[in-house]
């Protein structure tokens, strides 16, 4: 008689095991028979995690910094850092401008990221880097309504956000009084979030934070019928 283990199963050095093909046990099985579900307590799933993000694998994108040359007679420099709570910058970010051209209108024309056929797009995107910066080749914007201020959107993708979030940078020359609209004055004290200074020739600075003291004022679009 072939010799059996506890479980009834042939013992794998033994005849009737190697006909079956069961020279030995696999881990799953091993598990079931150390530890049988007859009586064990009920299983609950695990938690939920974020995984990611992800972003510097596919959305940056050659040039995407660039929405002007910078040897562009009329490129400006729009950078800073991005920083969390605490103050500390975030190295694994997305930063997204869009804006008007120097006239003040906004570009209409498909083919945002294809910088080789000459024409002001208006859209960029760049990651954050491990200290946390971002740097942008663009036009200073004109002003979208007469007399009024210059200013881009900016879109930020990162950590811990379940959605990205919106923002304006307003830019003011050196010596420039602080510009002045409908929402910088509902912004009240946090409006210097908003501000784009400059900081050196064709150079302005715009640092983002994302929460804790001096969050940047965030915008939030209401959908159709709000």
């Amino acid at each position: 008689m072939p010799t059996t283990d506890p479980t009834g199963r042939p013992e794998s050095d033994s005849a009737e095991g190697a006909e079956h093909g069961q020279e030995h046990r696999t881990v799953v099985e091993a598990l079931a028979d150390e530890q049988p579900l007859t009586g064990a307590p009920a299983l609950v799933q695990t938690p939920s995690q974020t995984v990611g993000p992800f972003f510097g694998y596919a959305l940056p994108f050659p040039g995407g910094a660039e929405l002007v040359p910078a040897v562009h007679p009329d490129a400006v420099r729009l950078h800073g850092i991005m920083l969390d709570a605490v103050g500390d910058p975030v190295p694994d970010a997305l930063v997204e401008l869009w804006q008007p051209d120097a006239d003040g209108r906004m570009p209409h024309v498909a083919g945002s990221r294809r910088r080789t056929l000459g024409r002001f797009t208006g859209f960029g995107r760049v990651p954050t880097e491990q200290d946390g910066a971002y740097e942008f080749s663009t036009l200073l914007p004109g002003s979208t309504t007469e007399g009024g201020p210059r200013w881009v959107l900016v879109a930020v993708f990162a950590r811990g956000l379940a959605h990205h979030l919106f923002t304006r940078a307003y830019f003011v020359g050196e010596g420039d009084q602080a510009p002045s609209d409908a929402l910088l004055e509902r912004a009240g004290d946090r409006a210097a979030t908003l501000l784009a200074r400059q900081d050196g020739p064709a150079s302005y600075r715009f640092d983002v934070r994302l929460s804790g003291e001096d969050e940047t004022v965030f915008l939030d679009y209401p959908g159709p019928g709000a």
